[in-house]
């Protein structure tokens, strides 16, 4: 009898319990700036590795592309976090979409110029005249505040840069089309030399050691949201198991590609490419914690504030950042 009712009295209370073990959990949608690579390495991780489920989370991770804006995905409602780079998440707000930067996991910047050696560039002073490749979309400015600094036009002419607008690939400087081009460290860089370009046939600038450099891939979330608690604990428990997953793939850089390859529908990309790829975004993530460093901030902002005729902001923004999330997840 003993046994029996001991029996009873445990169904009894594994059956109270099961509800709350088996409760759901809290769906976030995670924007990315661009297509499926190592770029985002770290959000897949967390997602493979169960950091998410750990953090009681089910996360989607919405790939992006040429024709996706996560600014208008997030405003859209399509997403609760995106990826973004600064200065287009500056820009956005200062046009009414309210981005709040809630973690910044990339320290450093990998945006550069890549030039032909063959055609005259061997310092910026030499860029005159020049035709050159860049990104637009708010990947300009960076470029803009050099050459406004540098005081080198970018209307063209024999004094100054005409600046070509750049589709997202390398074939103006393959085809000799510009003197130089857009490149990030971890990408288009890498395709240059894959299409049998020696690196010392090339001249490459880092806007980084430009003193140009604007933060990229941000985690961003509209400022409303914020006042709710139940979505800031979301953003904690996210924030911190995002940076679990980042801090696993610069530890692991060619087991993380290989997560990396696991989530491309699409089959483009390649072991080769997307190894090189993480350790090349191991050295952008390398000394962040995921909180956003003020300096880099204001860094950023005194950039874009100097983009010469048209810069991409108008004002100094107004609560563009928290450190809220951050300092609940890394506590």
């Amino acid at each position: 009898m003993k046994d029996f009712l001991r029996g009873a009295f445990v169904a009894a209370t594994l059956a109270t319990a099961a509800p709350f073990s088996a409760q759901a959990a809290d769906d976030v949608t995670l924007q990315l700036k661009w297509v499926t690579q190592a770029q985002f390495a770290g959000y897949y991780v967390a997602q493979a590795k169960g950091f998410y489920e750990e953090e009681g989370l089910n996360v989607t991770i919405l790939p992006g592309g040429p024709d996706i804006a996560p600014t208008q995905v997030i405003a859209g409602g399509g997403a609760d976090v995106v990826i973004d780079w600064m200065p287009s998440a500056l820009a956005a707000r200062e046009k009414g979409v309210p981005l709040v930067n809630i973690a910044q996991p990339f320290k450093h910047s990998g945006l550069m110029l890549t030039c032909l050696k063959e055609s005259g560039v061997a310092k910026p002073e030499d860029l005159r005249g020049k035709v050159v490749g860049v990104w637009f979309f708010g990947n300009e400015y960076p470029f803009l505040s050099w050459m406004s600094q540098l005081g080198i036009p970018t209307t063209g002419g024999a004094d100054g840069v005409e600046v070509l607008k750049q589709g997202f690939n390398v074939d103006p400087l393959l085809q000799k089309q510009a003197a130089c081009i857009s490149t990030m460290t971890y990408n288009e860089y890498w395709q240059v030399i894959d299409a049998g370009i020696s690196p010392d046939d090339l001249v490459t600038f880092k806007y980084e050691d430009m003193g140009v450099a604007t933060l990229e891939d941000g985690l961003y979330v509209l400022e409303d949201k914020l006042k709710d608690p139940a979505f800031v604990d979301k953003m904690v428990r996210f924030v911190r198991a995002s940076m679990k997953g980042w801090k696993w793939a610069e530890a692991n850089p060619d087991e993380a590609a290989m997560i990396v390859l696991e989530n491309d529908q699409t089959g483009a990309q390649t072991e080769t490419h997307q190894k090189r790829m993480m350790g090349e975004i191991a050295k952008l993530t390398a000394g962040s914690n995921g909180a956003l460093d003020p300096a880099d901030y204001e860094r950023t902002v005194k950039t874009l504030l100097a983009g010469g005729s048209d810069p991409v902001i108008s004002k100094e923004p107004e609560g563009a950042w928290t450190h809220e999330i951050t300092d609940k997840a890394l506590n």
